[in-house]
């Protein structure tokens, strides 16, 4: 019977050295492969790594999952022809040689050409080649970097190509939109594992807005003949110019209440769910009869005129709020009050404003409805968002126009773009309430600035 050798002094390092230098000599790990039948072949195709950075204990990790896979099915008698792959694209590569070269993706095509640009990406890749290529054989990593594919080389981009053209022929491929978290600091969407990672969520303090929508018809004459404002509150203000509906939910009961505007100091007609009364109406009294409605500094009453299913507000019209700009189609089905499944009573007014190109519950329940998102046309006729890739409001914003919509994106924006719209939605009359909430938003991990939708 044979016996496993025994160890009187358990020195690991020494024995993971005679094990390498024994599989070195013998070419196991290539006799492993030979010695299996290429009939019977178990692809694996290794996830790679990006060389332009040292390897980590992660890495380690990772592979030896990866090698116990392989291991098992070889032991199995499959014939696993382990490829290595260096990851020669994204973000972190570029950003590496932005920082050595003291360059943005502005300057590119300007102070430096793009060959330049990519050569320098490719050097870069591949700085610490060595390092991994002695990390792999330290851990016994079995895998062939003899012959590895490497994103950036032609051979392997033109075979992604070919697999894409062939999913398109099988009319596998369509074109889609999705709400993506973006980050403008670094110029790229971000995947949500990343949104996950520690510390990208913050508590921050932003403005926040209860902004007043007028109806532009509503069947409620016989409570109030004068026009209604429906109640939405939003912690990005800055998203109010892409409003393009509003939600509300179809069993929860809403209010109509006779107050003043605390800003205006005019009476006003307004419309949120009953639920939350206390919390909308915080610091208001409340009085039984019209005439006992009055405004005063620390005294402002409200006269409740009546209550509806919300329901009975599906389908009805309100004018636009901000009115920079239109969306370039099927603009006779904005702003208009829908039904959304989403809508609770656990804070706000229990009506949501929905602006369909910033937010993921927006967009499914504008494209339910057939309500467009504020898309304009630029200037060669293709469909934009009122914000471009830097964080910025496009051209047909009015006075805004070119500025940052939070002002972490901009060095020289002292004060938030939340705050001037505010300011103009108080002196429209279209603000009910504005103050600073605490919250938390997600930030970009590697610029540490916030992320937009």
């Amino acid at each position: 019977m044979k016996k496993f050798k025994e160890y009187v002094d358990f020195d690991l390092a020494k024995i993971n050295s005679e094990v390498l230098e024994f599989w070195k000599n013998e070419n196991v790990f290539k006799k492993s492969i030979e010695e299996r039948p290429t009939s019977k072949p178990f692809v694996f195709y290794e996830g790679p790594p990006s060389a332009n950075g040292m390897p980590g204990i992660h890495h380690v990790m990772g592979r030896t999952i990866k090698d116990l896979f392989c291991r098992y099915k070889t032991l199995q008698g499959f014939r696993v022809e382990r490829k290595a792959g260096w990851d020669a694209h994204g973000l972190p590569v570029e950003l590496g040689v932005e920082k050595e070269l003291g360059i943005t993706k502005e300057d590119i095509n300007k102070k430096i050409s793009i060959e330049d640009y990519n050569n320098h990406c490719k050097k870069t890749v591949m700085r610490y080649t060595s390092s991994w290529n002695e990390l792999t054989e330290k851990m016994g990593y079995w895998v062939d970097m003899e012959k590895p594919y490497i994103t950036y080389k032609s051979k392997y981009i033109e075979s992604v190509w070919f697999l894409i053209k062939r999913l398109f022929n099988k009319n596998l491929v369509y074109k889609g939109y999705a709400i993506q978290p973006f980050s403008p600091a670094a110029g790229t969407g971000l995947s949500s594992h990343e949104l996950n990672l520690p510390g990208c969520y913050k508590d921050v303090k932003d403005t926040s807005v209860t902004a007043l929508f007028k109806s532009e018809n509503h069947p409620f004459n016989n409570l109030c003949p004068d026009p209604i404002y429906f109640l939405a509150w939003t912690t990005t203000p800055w998203t109010l110019a892409a409003n393009t509906a509003l939600a509300v939910g179809n069993k929860i009961t809403y209010s109509l209440v006779k107050t003043f505007n605390p800003y205006t100091k005019k009476p006003i007609n307004i419309i949120f769910a009953e639920k939350l009364k206390k919390d909308v109406l915080r610091g208001f009294v409340e009085v039984l009869d019209s005439k006992d409605l009055v405004f005063e500094a620390k005294k402002n009453t409200y006269l409740t005129l009546g209550s509806f299913l919300g329901e009975e507000l599906v389908g009805l019209k309100y004018e636009q709020l901000l009115k920079f700009c239109q969306p370039f189609e099927k603009k006779e089905n904005a702003f208009v009050v829908v039904h959304g499944d989403f809508v609770n009573t656990d804070g706000g007014t229990g009506i949501v404003h929905m602006a369909p190109t910033f937010g993921t519950d927006d967009k499914i329940v504008a494209e339910k409805n057939n309500i467009p998102g504020m898309l304009v046309l630029d200037n060669k006729n293709n469909p934009v968002p009122i914000v471009n890739k830097k964080g910025q409001y496009i051209d047909c914003m009015g006075e805004f126009s070119g500025r940052y919509v939070k002002k972490e994106f901009s060095d020289t924006e002292k004060q938030s773009l939340d705050i001037d719209i505010a300011v103009k939605l108080k002196g429209l009359g279209l603000a009910f309430r504005v103050e600073k909430y605490s919250h938390s938003y997600p930030h970009c991990w590697r610029t540490d600035k916030p992320i937009l939708y």
